[in-house]
């Protein structure tokens, strides 16, 4: 069982938040006798612990909540002076509200942090308006979240799991064996090899990854341990399908050179990413020799014949890949002190040495726009707040950030999911303060009691509750918050019905804005994202092929909107993972379309840098056929992922907009021909490309669809972006 998830996790985070929240609040109240700063000391635990869902370790989660608490201390001086009007709340409201939803933008700890910090910021823009008590506020909160700290790092920690540097430097491992392999007669992968690469590389697909250790962030490192991971995938992939030489003759030197260091390279890097080995020598050496290998194909006059001519592109594809991986790592290892080596395309690894906050400018300005997943969040619980916080402030709602709690933990990114929750959470609302009236009723002002069974209860909650479901969790939370203020004011039984009360409306704005923006969630712009994504594809790929038939060198190609494509549709992709789903046949390999796009990018980039000349009326109508084959192949893909499929797994797309299947539906055998290096190296990129679309396309032909997105469904997922 991975830490912090099932019950183990459940149980062992209750206890630090048990023993924060309860030890904090007992210290502030009844030791120092400053009920305000008890009251932040206890949310500012329960916010951050319980309701936020920070992924990864405890020493993870510390670190995490010790780079939060400026942030913290921010909203809670933001959330003090703007309660001074209800107007001025609300606007904070939006503005503030969406900021904190936005930033979910960055990753999952981003992500898991924002709803604690929407709370604490909740939590002080509600009247009195006591700016004076500001002192009180930070340190309260600020004593509760040292004390989660030192609890996190230091009570029932959990072990790490595998990290992403440790599945690439597998990954590694397996490629230089792998080089080696193909080094030796047959020259050929035997099956069993060929299944290792295929679970090697889905074991770096980040829905097989713990949250935790997915390189999701906006920085430096994140961005290139993903290059990483993409690099060992492609890697692998290009060893599988290297060709072997002519039938009868050895493999040629040069290219058995080739191989043999890209297999030192591999190890190399896997020893790098281990931690185990500093140098890069054999990929230094690897560099060199590619490109000894692309001058001298760039020299001979005489034009190759097929076999061997598509073995060295092959071999050069090989060679990038590992040449990509290489780098990749070394950013992933060193940062910014790590240099770009000469010759690098600066456009696949335009990161490299660029600070935090370009990079998360950078992220973040790419999903400024209706068509992102995270500002569609952002908009929507944005808004269902500033409702909330509205209907708080014009009624005069007692105890009103309950209902703004409420929309916060109850709203979900589709209306059917929120409807679910809704109901669940009502029923066990009701329940909690039917239970919490009778003991109001029965215990009154004996605060002492309170005292006594607020850790207990609190333990139950925090334990059942992620168990249980939302129904278990709103119920057991009624009674923490009533035995809460019980002991902050004189209380009666009435309080129950005030916490009831504003749940339902909490829940009610939760619907409303639920059903008006986005109500289907990511599952329409996932569709929308990567059926877009497939057509920019599409039209990569005609582009460069057509350069590369006129002999066109562009070593700074306009690729913006295929990257924003890429962007929006592996975001679509991650929150589509969250949200619970039928398994229902029609839908694409989602991940393999994207893999296809950084593909796509970096084989372009790599062909119109090296293009020319013109390849002649013959090999030119060959390759701009071929290249017509697959863009009209991603185009049939891309109508199908446009087509939301229906339970039943029908489609509504017309049968006519179907590719046939001379259109690139597989490698097409061309005549033997006689023509440039250029030529094969843009055929077997295409080849590439095909063989990408058939693992796109894959799922519609599966035997039993249904059942690979019941396991899909059945992984883990991440918790439910706020």
């Amino acid at each position: 069982m991975s830490a912090g998830r099932g019950p183990s996790g459940a149980a062992r985070r209750a206890i630090r938040t048990t023993l924060c929240a309860c030890g904090a609040f007992y210290v502030c109240l009844y030791g120092l006798d400053r009920p305000v700063a008890a009251t932040y000391a206890l949310f500012a635990v329960v916010s951050m612990a319980a309701l936020s869902r920070i992924p990864g370790t405890g020493d993870q989660r510390a670190a995490v909540l010790v780079r939060t608490l400026p942030v913290v201390w921010l909203l809670l001086t933001a959330g003090t002076f703007l309660a001074v009007r209800t107007w001025t709340a609300v606007a904070g409201m939006l503005v503030i509200g969406f900021a904190i939803a936005f930033v979910a933008a960055a990753g999952p700890r981003a992500a898991g942090t924002a709803p604690g910090l929407q709370l604490l910021y909740i939590l002080p823009c509600f009247p009195p308006y006591a700016p004076d008590t500001l002192g009180q506020r930070l340190g309260g909160a600020t004593f509760g979240l040292i004390l989660l700290v030192l609890a996190e790092k230091f009570i029932l920690p959990e072990p790490r799991g595998t990290t992403y540097r440790e599945l690439a430097a597998g990954a590694a491992g397996t490629a230089a064996r792998f080089a080696a392999e193909l080094g030796r007669p047959p020259y050929t992968l035997p099956a069993a090899e060929v299944e290792t690469a295929r679970k090697t590389g889905e074991s770096l697909r980040p829905l097989h990854v713990e949250e935790a250790e997915r390189p999701a962030g906006p920085g430096l490192r994140d961005r290139a341990l993903a290059h990483t991971g993409l690099g060992a995938r492609t890697l692998l992939g290009r060893l599988v399908t290297l060709p072997p030489p002519p039938p009868g003759q050895p493999p040629h030197r040069t290219g058995q050179q080739l191989l043999e260091t890209v297999g030192r390279s591999a190890a190399e890097t896997g020893a790098l990413l281990a931690g185990t080995g500093r140098a890069t020598a054999e990929a230094d050496a690897l560099r060199r020799l590619r490109e000894e290998v692309r001058e001298a194909a760039a020299r001979e006059t005489q034009p190759l014949t097929e076999v061997p001519g598509r073995r060295r592109a092959a071999l050069l594809e090989v060679a990038d890949a590992a040449v990509a991986f290489a780098t990749a790592a070394e950013l992933a290892v060193r940062g910014r002190r790590a240099p770009l080596p000469p010759g690098t395309d600066s456009g696949r690894f335009w990161y490299a040495g660029r600070r935090a906050p370009r990079l998360w400018w950078h992220r973040l300005a790419a999903h400024a726009g209706p068509r992102s997943v995270h500002f569609q969040n952002a908009v929507r619980i944005s808004l269902a707040l500033a409702a909330a916080r509205t209907l708080a402030g014009v009624e005069s709602l007692p105890h009103g950030f309950w209902a703004m709690l409420a929309v916060l933990s109850l709203t979900r990114t589709t209306v059917s999911q929120t409807k679910a929750t809704v109901r669940q959470a009502l029923a066990g609302t009701l329940l909690g303060a039917l239970l919490a009236a009778a003991v109001l009723a029965l215990v009154g002002g004996h605060t002492t009691v309170y005292a006594v069974i607020l850790p207990l209860v609190m333990l139950v909650a925090f334990t059942v509750g992620p168990v249980r479901g939302v129904g278990w969790a709103q119920g057991m939370f009624t009674l923490v918050v009533s035995f809460v203020f019980a002991q902050l004011a004189p209380v009666t039984w009435r309080l129950a019905g005030v916490r009831l009360m504003d749940v339902i409306i909490g829940s009610m704005v939760g619907v409303v804005f639920g059903l008006l923006a986005w109500p289907r969630g990511a599952q329409a712009e996932l569709h929308r994202a990567v059926a877009l994504l497939l057509a920019r594809e599409a039209e990569t790929v005609e582009a460069t092929t057509a350069a590369v038939v006129a002999g066109r060198r562009d070593t700074d190609p306009d690729d913006r909107a295929l990257q924003l494509a890429l962007s929006l549709a592996e975001s679509a992709y991650a929150q589509r993972q969250s949200e619970p789903r039928a398994p229902v046949a029609g839908a694409p390999d989602w991940q393999a379309a994207m893999i296809t796009g950084h593909h796509v990018l970096w084989g372009s980039r790599r062909l119109l840098a090296r293009a020319g000349p013109d390849l002649g009326p013959g090999n030119g109508e060959r390759l701009s056929g071929r290249a017509d084959g697959v863009a009209a192949r991603m185009r049939g893909a891309a109508q199908r992922a446009a087509t939301i499929p229906s339970a039943d797994g029908s489609h509504v797309a017309d049968a006519d907009a179907e590719p046939t299947a001379g259109a690139g539906g597989g490698p097409v055998q061309v005549p033997e021909v006689v023509a440039p290096s250029e030529f094969f190296a843009a055929q077997t990129w295409l080849d590439s490309l095909t063989l990408d679309v058939e693992r796109v396309l894959a799922p519609y032909s599966a035997p039993d669809q249904a059942a690979a997105d019941s396991t899909e469904a059945a992984a883990p997922r991440p918790p439910r972006p706020a």
